[in-house]
């Protein structure tokens, strides 16, 4: 039979994951000679043998990979024969100007767990356990190739015992960067506020759970930075919790030892624990059980908690249960309110030392910092609200072939996002962009980035709002070097960005119901309830809800009643003395709001639905003035009746959404004393009429059918629920997000995609 000679590049994430000895142990299994080796942009085979075993070798590559492994692309080509003595793994190859995409962190595996908690392993509780397929990956790499000095694991030094391990090709842990043991890796100790050292090692960890035990607060260091944590069961600690973080209602993320323990607290369905146990365990956002052991303050009038399992070894050990231990923890982000959450250990003794009891800490250096993931379930599928460890750095692929783009995104839920060929890497979730300390995250993460991935952008897309943060980073950095800016209006960008998660073609129009809180418009005025047309080159604004006065700005997002009575106000509807939201505000605050209304000082319009939401909870009483973002419509969704299904009047008046008729159904259903979760029912029901009406005018005047459901008030999942349901039922094609948030964690991608094609369009 002849010999044939074989070089194959494989792209994709490849590295660090195991990929290597999978091929060398292929190559063996079929007596093939030759090597593999990472290089910069891949892995790179080289194989001689008979034509049989060659071809059968290629066949099998992509059927069994690791776990972690994603092939995106895999090359052949026949070259001249070599004489290689046996198959070899060799030295890794650096072209300065390649790339390959880069696993993100993941959850400890089945291997290292059951070797974490057996007597008999020379790992035995040892909280930095990990493997080719498993551990820190994003979180510690400072450069590619992902070798180990170019890792925060660099100033450890593997001791005989694990550089076994890791030459040897037959081990789980063969080039396992992070792999480490007592022997040799990183430690974990136990300080008090004040900086004392109390426990090491195991001791330190028993010393954490009774501190918790106790009813304190500790911090912890994790994966890519630090959580709060108390006893979720204890109403104290979690009083105490929120006082010393000023966090007055946002809700807590919980941690349980196992999907038995959520189940006492959470409706679990099998989607939820797919995601749950998956490999980037994140956050499931599940319907809450009333009346359980956890305390009702963690989540204070929500219908849902947040609940992730022990991701890393260190969580292992922390909440393995016991008989006298808390059943759920607390595991909150470590930093004061909308600062970026620390992960070194000098910054978190000096900025968590008055809201912790206690610290656990370790030697590993956490090179970029990262948050928890959330995510809801929709139909069944994942529904991200906040992508970041587990999922980023993991590129979205695209169909086609795009430019080196730099898009900065919004002010808001930040993200931004690098293209390059086919891929889109959006960032982790980075903040609000509304403090010094966020943006010089927003700053080092985009070099981050750039340096990995060896992007050097050759256009930096942006909001069109001119006072945002990155909005003035981008007009910077594009001054700096000469490069071009292309400025995209933000519900533009979350049209685009849903089309092309979805993989549809860029220049396909599609219909848009972009539905969020705040967004500049074109035309200067600030938008949110918005119906559109439109591809990844341009769209147009068809339909928007009434504009309504938002008086002093950000003063009405803070105070829902101010809002509601401007929106009153503005329909020329009365402000009766009986409604919450007049109640809420003192005789002197409604003069001065009227005057302000009337005179028209500092008193931009918005057609925003997030603002719609906020009015029509503070008319119920639900909420009159926040605490965190969303937090009316959130609660207001929280007594939704699921039996009520009638709806409001609305009429269509040219391009307005004029809600005057519902409001005064409203109004009169308040005075008869209709049940909160009866109006709040046939309020939602009404957007979704809205929702429906507006794509039937899409299909009528512009014979489109597909329509894009993006923007934050679409985290709403009753509203999406009943509008998707709505929108099937009568023939059309909603697209909604899988992959990234509907919220403005998608806007970067989106921007990206429209500057890509604006760039196309215009070399054509």
């Amino acid at each position: 039979m002849p010999l044939l000679a074989f070089h194959i590049h494989i792209n994709g994430i490849v590295q660090g994951v195991g990929f290597r000895p999978y091929i060398y142990n292929l190559a063996i299994e079929h007596q093939l000679n030759g090597w593999v080796c990472n290089s910069a942009n891949g892995v790179d085979i080289e194989v001689t043998g008979d034509s049989d075993s060659i071809h059968e070798f290629l066949q099998e590559i992509p059927q069994s990979t690791p776990p972690l492994a994603q092939i995106d692309s895999m090359e052949t080509n026949e070259i001249e024969l070599e004489n290689f003595t046996g198959f070899n793994i060799i030295r890794s190859i650096n072209i300065a100007t390649d790339f390959i995409p880069i696993s993100p962190d993941v959850a400890i595996c089945e291997n290292c767990l059951k070797e974490l908690m057996d007597p008999k392993d020379r790992r035995y509780r040892y909280p930095f356990i990990n493997c080719t397929n498993c551990g820190p990956r994003f979180t510690i790499i400072k450069e590619i190739p992902y070798d180990r000095p170019f890792t925060t694991m660099a100033d450890f030094e593997m001791c005989s015992n694990c550089q076994a391990e890791y030459e040897n090709p037959q081990d789980r842990r063969f080039h396992a960067q992070p792999i480490a043991c007592p022997d040799c890796g990183p430690m974990v100790w136990f300080e008090n506020r004040t900086g004392q050292k109390l426990a090491e090692n195991d001791q330190a960890i028993y010393l954490a759970r009774q501190y918790l035990k106790e009813g304190k607060i500790i911090a912890i260091k994790g994966l890519g930075g630090f959580h709060l944590a108390c006893d979720a069961t204890n109403s104290d600690a979690v009083r105490k919790l929120r006082e010393r973080k000023n966090r007055t209602d946002k809700p807590f993320a919980l941690m349980a030892p196992n999907v038995e323990t959520i189940r006492q607290f959470a409706d679990v369905s099998n989607p939820a624990i797919a995601l749950l146990t998956s490999p980037q365990a994140p956050i499931v956002l599940m319907p809450k059980i009333e009346g359980t052991k956890i305390v009702d303050s963690i989540a204070p009038h929500q219908s849902n908690l947040g609940f992730m399992l022990p991701y890393t070894p260190l969580h292992q050990l922390m909440i393995e249960p016991e008989l006298d231990f808390p059943s759920a923890l607390v595991m909150t982000s470590g930093n004061h309110s909308e600062e970026p959450i620390l992960h070194e250990n000098i910054k978190a003794r000096e900025g968590l030392s008055t809201l912790a009891d206690g610290f656990l800490l370790h030697d590993r250096p956490i090179h970029i910092r990262i948050d928890d993931s959330v995510l809801s379930i929709i139909e069944n599928k994942p529904y991200p609200i906040r992508r970041a460890r587990g999922y980023a750095p993991n590129p979205i692929r695209l169909t086609q072939s795009v430019p080196q783009i730099l898009a900065v995104g919004p002010q808001m839920k930040n993200t931004f996002c690098l293209t390059r060929e086919k891929y889109a890497f959006l960032s982790h979730y980075i903040g609000e962009m509304e403090n010094w300390e966020t943006y010089k995250d927003f700053q080092k993460s985009i070099e981050h980035y750039e340096r990995l991935f060896r992007i050097n952008p050759e256009i930096i897309a942006h909001d069109m709002h001119p006072d945002y943060l990155s909005t003035r980073y981008a007009n910077e950095r594009a001054s700096e070097g000469k490069l071009p800016t292309v400025p995209v209006q933000h519900h533009h960008a979350h049209l685009a960005a849903a089309l092309m998660e979805n993989k549809l073609p860029p220049e396909e129009y599609v219909g848009g119901l972009i539905f969020d809180g705040t967004g500049y418009g074109s035309d200067g005025t600030i938008w949110g309830g918005e119906v559109l047309i439109g591809n990844c080159q341009s769209f147009d604004r068809l339909y928007f809800l009434k504009p309504v006065p938002l008086p002093g700005g950000d003063v009405s997002i803070q105070k829902p009643a101010r809002m509601a009575l401007s929106t009153l106000w503005s329909y020329k509807l009365d402000w009766e003395e009986n409604l919450p939201p007049v109640q809420a505000l003192n005789p002197v605050e409604r003069a001065l709001l009227k005057e302000q209304l009337e005179k028209k000082i500092n008193t931009p319009l918005t057609s925003s639905m997030g603002r719609l939401f906020d009015v029509v909870s503070a008319l119920l009483g639900v909420r009159e003035t926040i605490t965190y973002e969303a937090q009316a419509a959130i609660e207001l969704e929280s007594l939704v009746d699921q039996q009520e299904f009638g709806y409001y009047p609305f009429e269509i008046e040219g391009q307005e959404i004029n809600l005057r008729s519902m409001l005064s159904r409203i109004l009169e259903d308040i005075n008869n004393q209709v049940s909160k979760p009866s109006i709040s029912a046939r309020f939602h029901n009404t957007i979704a009429q809205i929702s429906l009406s507006m794509s039937a005018q899409i299909e009528k005047e512009h014979q489109i059918d597909h329509i894009v459901l993006s923007g934050g008030v679409w985290q709403n999942l009753t509203l999406l629920r009943k509008t998707l349901s709505l929108l099937r039922k009568n023939g059309y094609h909603p697209i909604i997000h899988h992959q990234m948030p509907p919220n403005d964690g998608c806007v970067a991608f989106g921007q990206a995609m429209v500057a890509a094609y604006r760039y196309q369009i215009g070399k054509e």
